[in-house]
């Protein structure tokens, strides 16, 4: 039963590189037209493929329609919580998730700091656009006219002497975190509060939240936070192949 399965399923990703008439299939799977003929028709009862006029197969409505379902019903929170814990518990400090929407970017979830000097974002609350590191990710990974629409609308505060000043710079900053895949905000929006990001990534490779690792400076200096960066990574990249379902990396 299992190899059956397992030839039926190996059928989707084969049609998925475009139709293919029985021999095709049959070959690709190494087995007798017949059985892949069976297999095909299992498959075409359940919507999953689709016979064309000219007798070739290609994938099914419903197999689009199911994943469409399974997308909408994704929660990235409820996925990246357990990893936002641990990672708060290896290092100690803040953790937050963020997405956009409707023009803002929010918090989703927050871990708290270990430590007695706590952060007052709070979730749900909308972040500092224009120097926060979560921010940057989820901007920064929009095609290039919408990155430059979304940065002419934007006020730029003057929060901190490191605020991002102008449209120009934070396009700047916007493709330098696009092209390295991490942010920062080092004093940005408060002199003393510094941060590090990586994005998370859906199964089409688009940023779909960001998550971030955020300390003052009376517990880490900003070199410290930033000895932290391939373990923030290591948890989005985390993160995003559970939200994706790709199979976890083997350890080393």
């Amino acid at each position: 039963m299992s190899q059956t399965v397992d030839r039926a399923l190996s059928i989707l990703p084969l049609l998925a590189e475009g139709p293919a008439d029985l021999g095709k299939v049959a070959e690709r799977l190494e087995v007798h037209k017949s059985t892949a003929l069976r297999l095909l028709r299992t498959l075409h009862e359940h919507g999953l493929v689709y016979r064309q006029s000219d007798q070739r197969y290609r994938l099914g409505a419903r197999l689009f329609a199911l994943a469409q379902e399974a997308v909408e019903n994704l929660d990235v929170r409820e996925i990246a919580h357990p990893h936002l814990l641990a990672l708060n518990e290896k290092c100690g400090h803040t953790v937050h998730l963020a997405v956009y929407e409707e023009q803002e970017v929010l918090y989703i979830d927050k871990v708290e700091s270990r430590y007695p000097v706590r952060m007052y974002s709070r979730i749900g609350k909308p972040v500092a656009i224009t120097v926060a590191a979560v921010a940057k990710l989820l901007i920064s990974d929009f095609p290039e006219a919408e990155r430059r629409a979304i940065a002419e609308k934007l006020d730029y505060p003057t929060y901190t002497s490191r605020s991002t000043p102008n449209a120009a710079a934070f396009l700047k900053e916007l493709a330098a975190v696009r092209e390295q895949g991490w942010a920062t905000d080092l004093g940005g929006h408060e002199e003393s509060i510094n941060c590090i990001g990586a994005p998370i990534r859906g199964a089409d490779g688009r940023v779909v939240a960001a998550m971030s690792v955020s300390a003052p400076n009376v517990v880490v200096t900003a070199d410290e936070l930033l000895t932290l960066l391939p373990l923030v990574r290591r948890t989005a990249d985390a993160i995003s192949r559970e939200y994706s379902g790709k199979s976890p990396l083997k350890e080393a």
